[in-house]
Formats: C-alpha cells, sequence, structure tokens
C-alpha cells in the first residue's frame, strides 16, 4: 500500500503542518490504542474514531489500525460501548447511539483511503453488532433513534444531531456492507426512516436550537441537502457566525470552537459552498498552537482560550475540514458523498 498525499490549503496550512497535527494526536495514543481528549483525558468511543480518521488521513496508518483494534476490543456483548473510559477504566457505563454508529463511519474512511480490505473485514463484525445495536433504539413513533441507554433501559429521547451522525453512519453501515458482500435491506430500510424523521418530524427532537451543531448537523449527515440545506445555513447564518473568528457552539454565549467550526466547514463544502468553507477554515487558524495541536475554542470578549485544552478531535475536525477542502486523499468524500435516503 502506498502513503497518500497529504492535503494542504494554500495560505493556510501546508502538508507539514498536517502532519504536524496528525503527529500531536498519536502523541496522545495510550498503549491499548485508545485516543484519548488529551494525554491523561478521558476518551469516548465516538472522538476516539473521528482521531483515527484524522491519523489515518496523515498516513499514520498503524497507529490508526490500532486505534480501531481499540474499539473492537472494547465493544461489550450486546453491540455497544461504554460512553466514557479513563487510563483503561471505565468510567460511564451508559451507551450513546451516537457512539455506537460512529465505527462504521470510520471504517469506511479507512477502507476507502487505505483499500486494506482485510483489516476492514476482521473489524466488520463489530461494526454490524454496533449498528445493529443502535437500531434496537429507534423506538421513536417517526424513526428518530434514542440517544442513549443504560441499565434501566432506553433515555426515551432523541438528539437531532446524534440522529443525523448516526443518519451518516448508517449509510457508510449500508455501503461497507455491500463491500464486504454481507447486504443488509433493513440498515438501508431504517436509515430512510431516520431520513425522513430528520427532515420532516422536528418535534421528534429535544429543542437544542441554541446549540450550533443542530443547525449544521443534518447537512453534515447527509439528510439535508441542496435548497433546504441552504435556507438552513441562511437561516442562522447571523446567529451562530463570528466573522473572523469561527462559529460559535452555543447561540447565547461568546464562545467559537474549532471543531463545530471544522463541521460546519465539512457540511458547507459537502453541499457545495466550498469558497465559504475555505474562509471559514482559515478564519479559525487562530486556535493553532506551534505543535500543531488547536485549542478548543476563544471566549472573544475576554480573548481568553476555553477550556484550557487542546483536543485531539478538535485537531482531528481540522485535518479531515483541510481534507475534504482540497480532495487530496481517496476518503476525502465522506461526508460529501453522503446521499439523501
Amino acid at each position: 500500500m502506498t502513503l497518500p498525499d497529504l492535503p494542504s490549503v494554500s495560505g493556510v496550512l501546508s502538508a507539514r503542518d498536517i502532519l504536524r497535527s496528525a503527529e500531536s494526536i498519536a502523541a496522545t495514543q495510550e498503549a491499548d490504542g485508545a485516543l484519548p481528549w488529551f494525554t491523561g483525558g478521558h476518551t469516548d468511543p465516538w472522538d476516539h474514531i473521528e482521531s483515527a480518521m484524522a491519523l489515518t488521513v496523515a498516513g499514520l496508518w498503524d497507529q490508526a489500525r490500532a486505534a480501531y483494534v481499540w474499539s473492537a476490543k472494547t465493544q461489550r456483548d450486546d453491540g455497544s460501548w461504554p460512553m466514557q473510559f479513563r487510563l483503561g477504566v471505565i468510567e460511564n457505563q451508559d451507551a450513546d447511539t451516537n457512539f455506537c454508529a460512529y465505527l462504521a463511519t470510520g471504517l469506511l474512511h479507512f477502507l476507502t483511503l487505505t483499500g486494506d480490505r482485510e483489516f476492514t473485514a476482521d473489524l466488520w463484525p463489530a461494526v454490524r453488532a454496533g449498528i445493529d445495536f443502535v437500531l434496537t433504539l429507534q423506538l421513536g413513533t417517526h424513526g428518530e433513534i434514542h440517544w442513549s441507554a443504560s441499565e434501566s433501559g432506553s433515555s426515551g429521547e432523541a438528539l437531532l444531531t446524534g440522529c443525523s451522525s448516526i443518519f451518516h453512519s448508517l449509510g457508510c453501515a449500508v455501503t461497507l456492507a455491500e463491500r464486504l458482500g454481507d447486504p443488509r435491506p433493513d440498515w438501508a430500510a431504517a436509515r430512510r426512516r431516520l431520513g425522513h424523521a430528520l427532515r420532516e418530524h422536528p418535534e421528534a427532537f429535544l429543542d437544542k436550537a441554541r446549540y450550533s451543531m443542530d443547525w449544521y448537523y443534518p447537512i453534515l449527515g447527509g439528510a439535508v441537502r441542496g435548497a433546504r440545506a441552504r435556507d438552513r445555513v441562511r437561516r442562522d447564518w447571523e446567529k451562530f457566525v463570528v466573522p473572523g473568528l469561527g462559529i460559535r457552539c452555543v447561540a447565547d454565549a461568546p464562545w467559537v470552537t474549532g471543531a463545530e467550526t471544522c463541521e460546519l466547514v465539512l457540511a458547507l463544502e459537502a453541499d457545495g459552498d466550498t469558497a465559504t468553507a475555505a474562509t471559514l477554515f482559515a478564519e479559525v487558524q487562530h486556535l493553532r498552537e506551534t505543535d500543531g495541536s488547536y485549542w478548543t475554542g476563544l471566549v472573544f470578549t475576554d480573548d481568553e482560550r476555553w477550556p484550557a485544552e487542546r483536543t485531539t478531535w478538535t485537531t482531528a475536525a481540522v485535518i479531515l475540514a483541510a481534507d475534504a477542502i482540497s480532495r487530496t486523499t481517496p476518503a476525502n468524500g465522506i461526508f460529501r458523498d453522503a446521499a439523501i435516503a
């Protein structure tokens, strides 16, 4: 297998800058393969996968493989993962359905970029079990999926952001199933139901409209595209975007965050607005540190970086956004190519 070219964004980040950022993620990796938020911090199964995807983009494939093996080894018998680990110890036993679905996105990304079918086939049972678990929580009237489960059962509530991400992961899972000769039409049907809920039944989800993720995630996940997506972007642009700095995590807080900004970059690029995406990408670089890592966010009224953490998943979102904008690796379209169903 030949390592890919590294992404670069002219006038913003060089390929060497991208590698340096990926190396800052790899430096946090624990002996068992876990990729925590930062050295000594906790690990959650979703952000862990996001970081593994960034390592793959940068050609750090051995580290990415170790991360995916960690995912397989920490999966429970029912197909779920605990919500939070720290240094190999489970801190939160509950399962988050979005977390449990995301391995499908990561593994399709890995296969598309590396072509490593053997490794993908080895990890396929973990993806299959995870998706099957997630769909046991598709209990809503309209096809929405409850966001978590504990020993006492389902949370009984669905989140728009989480379900939008699950919609994307289901699409990746269906594609993986077809490529590996294990088609799952039941997953495709479940995804169609979920997509309908996301587009037509906002009342099925908890009201989290003050969070920017609920604004752009239906676009990022692929459930909303085209004119409807552009209307959605225009509607809340001034509510969340801070010119020159990025986007707010929460509408009523003076706090811009790198991961949310780069996810919006990915959403805009996926829907065809590459110019605006590139502008936002350049503007958020004020969060970059000299070692290539990124601060989580900035309280712009005080000009204070907060929290005082450089999170792996923020850096990972930057790397994935750079790949999408530059269209460098074979997997640069992992979000753009999500088909509406």
